[in-house]
C-alpha cells in the first residue's frame, strides 16, 4: 500500500446531482422541482410556521396571561448555600461583589436570601431581599443581614 494508491471504498463516494443542466442530466425540464406551484419558482422561501395556507398553530391557540415588564427577578440564595460558600472560601462577610467574583451570580442579578438549610457560624450578609425566617436564622447564628436597594 502506498499513499498515491489510496482510494475510497467502492460505492462510498457519490457524485453530486447536477440540477438545471438539461435533459442529459436526467433531471432536465423541471429540474427536480415537480410541475408548477410555489415551490417550483425561483426565490421561494417558506415563512416560519407556514402550514400551506391553513391557519398556523401559533395563531390557532388562544393567548393567555401577560408578561409584566416591571417584574424583578431575584436569584434565590439559601442559608445552606451561604454556609457552604463561607466554609469553602473561608468568609465571614458575604456581599453581592463577593458572590459575583466567586461565580455564584451574574453581574446585575438581584439576590434574595431564603431559609432552606442550616447556618452554624455568624456570617454578615448583604443582599437585596431576605425572608423573615432567613433573617431570624442568621441572627440566631450570630450573624447579620443588611438589605440593599433593588433597582
Amino acid at each position: 500500500m502506498k499513499l498515491h494508491t489510496l482510494r475510497p471504498a467502492k460505492g462510498a463516494v457519490k457524485s453530486k446531482t447536477r440540477i438545471g443542466r438539461g435533459q442529459g442530466s436526467g433531471k432536465g425540464g423541471t429540474s427536480a422541482r415537480g410541475h408548477k406551484g410555489q415551490k417550483s419558482r425561483s426565490g421561494y422561501s417558506r415563512k416560519k410556521g407556514f402550514e400551506g395556507g391553513q391557519m398556523p398553530l401559533q395563531r390557532r391557540i388562544p393567548k393567555r396571561g401577560f408578561k409584566n415588564i416591571n417584574r424583578l427577578e431575584y436569584v434565590a440564595l439559601n442559608i445552606g448555600k451561604i454556609q457552604e460558600i463561607a466554609d469553602k472560601h473561608n468568609l465571614t462577610s458575604i456581599d453581592i461583589d463577593a458572590l459575583y467574583k466567586l461565580g455564584y451570580i451574574k453581574k446585575n442579578d438581584l439576590v434574595k436570601v431564603l431559609a432552606y438549610g442550616e447556618l452554624t457560624q455568624g456570617v454578615s450578609i448583604s443582599a437585596h431581599k431576605c425572608s423573615a425566617k432567613a433573617k431570624e436564622l442568621v441572627e440566631k447564628a450570630g450573624g447579620s443581614i443588611s438589605l440593599l436597594n433593588a433597582e
